[in-house]
């Protein structure tokens, strides 16, 4: 059976296989015949990122979904998080969200939300795959009255506004705070900096004014430069730069130094351990994350649970262990007590609201943990081998980790995407781990590239 689904939905280059209006219907299709389990009429909702072919998709989901006899509520650009957001607030059976997240235009994506706000577990989506490929659902077609209705949504954003406002203290609000914010020219182009004006900010916007074309096109949390550039010359005391659909985000402080999302999980997880409301006292993290993260929680009665890379491996564990908050090191974090998915707008305004609560400004809240040196390199392979079994390397291995003892980490992975092994050294001297990371890359690329 092809397999559609990847690390996050189903993703590829727009009117391309996977990526066709052709499969974007029978996605529908067989998805509205999973969430659809009783008689009654059900409802899914679809939202979207600012891509010139998120119409074509959107139609074409629609029509799928309608032939099945679900009604679909159609919400316009709206950043996922706020999908997850709006499934759970209009009592939807399922969410949809048409998005490439930080690709640039050409790609798209359709990733699925539960009715509970979550990502569909790997047997929903394996499931949903097997209807598609089967045949199995080709002959179920209402007619009449049972085919089902599209509506939009007009209060969507209002409600998603809301919401996000709700995530901080009443009577709470960011006067005196001049703020830059990047909208990648994405999702978040309008709620962003509109959630930051009504909570009494200056807001210098940024990369607001979609095309179809330009999302994340030098701009957005990949490109952080812009924002530090743009606080210096404004005298800001924040910026803040969102990926085209808005479920994570880059910082920088008012020196136009960028403030990556281990520094904002340490910061939001020491202020939720001094206020007794972090879980276990414990955050949940990839392995990607940097030393600093972990040593900085340690240091306040805190400890580190390390994940491999992805935020559902996050969100799993954070579910199975009961923990409150998680992420990555790209800007995608997850407060579990207020939404069910990485939430950049929720994110960046509880940044905001420790700098308020506190006064301090966001260089000596980040300065809260120290960075390690990383290096990391890629190295292309013919084919994956067990890397403990090759003796060579597995020595090397051995040596590199002894040499670090407890002042540094090597962490030697495979990409789940393409056909490499990425070597990570982490360290207090920048010259000897990136030493050891071109050292043992050169053995591996010898052994298997």
């Amino acid at each position: 059976m092809k397999k559609l689904f990847g690390t996050d939905g189903v993703r590829g280059v727009a009117n391309q296989d996977p990526m066709t209006s052709d499969m974007a219907l029978r996605l529908g299709r067989a998805a509205a015949h999973v969430f659809r389990d009783s008689s009654r009429r059900h409802r899914i909702v679809i939202g979207k990122d600012t891509r010139l072919s998120g119409y074509m998709i959107e139609s074409a989901l629609t029509s799928g979904i309608c032939s099945m006899g679900v009604d679909v509520l159609l919400v316009g650009p709206v950043p996922t998080p706020g999908i997850a957001f709006l499934t759970r607030s209009l009592r939807a059976d399922a969410g949809v969200v048409i998005s490439a997240s930080h690709n640039s235009y050409e790609d798209n994506g359709i990733k699925f939300f539960g009715r509970d706000g979550f990502k569909l577990p790997d047997a929903v989506e394996k499931t949903i795959e097997k209807l598609i490929f089967s045949g199995e659902i080709d002959s179920i077609r209402p007619t009449a009255k049972e085919i089902g209705k599209a509506y939009r949504i007009d209060d969507a954003i209002g409600r998603y506004n809301e919401f996000v406002k709700s995530s901080i203290p009443k009577g709470l609000d960011f006067s005196g705070l001049r703020v830059v914010v990047d909208s990648a020219n994405g999702a978040a182009y309008k709620i962003g900096p509109r959630i930051l004006i009504e909570l009494g900010a200056e807001v210098i916007s940024l990369y607001d004014q979609p095309d179809g074309m330009n999302i994340n096109q030098g701009c957005g949390s990949l490109h952080p430069e812009i924002i530090c550039r743009a606080v210096k010359a404004n005298k800001a005391h924040v910026g803040i730069a969102y990926d085209g659909d808005a479920d994570r985000v880059i910082l920088c402080d008012e020196n136009g130094t960028i403030v990556d999302g281990d520094a904002v999980m340490a910061i939001c997880a020491l202020d939720m351990i001094q206020a007794g409301r972090l879980r276990q006292n414990t955050l949940v993290a990839t392995v990607m994350s940097n030393l600093g993260l972990e040593k900085a929680l340690r240091k306040a009665g805190g400890s580190l649970v390390r994940v491999s890379v992805g935020d559902r491996s996050v969100m799993e564990k954070m579910i199975e262990d009961g923990y409150n908050l998680g992420g990555e090191q790209s800007g995608h974090v997850i407060f579990l007590d207020h939404n069910t998915t990485g939430d950049g707008l929720v994110t960046s305004i509880q940044l905001l609201c420790i700098m308020k609560q506190t006064g301090k400004p966001l260089s000596e809240l980040a300065s809260c943990m120290k960075t390690y040196p990383q290096t990391l390199v890629n190295v292309k392979v013919k084919k994956r081998r067990d890397l403990g079994e090759i003796p060579e390397i597995a020595k090397r291995i051995g040596e590199i980790e002894k040499s670090l003892n407890a002042t540094g980490r090597l962490l030697v992975r495979y990409s789940g995407t393409e056909p490499k092994v990425r070597v990570m050294v982490e360290g207090e001297d920048e010259t000897i781990i990136k030493k050891h990371a071109e050292d043992l890359a050169g053995l591996i690329r010898e052994k298997l590239g």
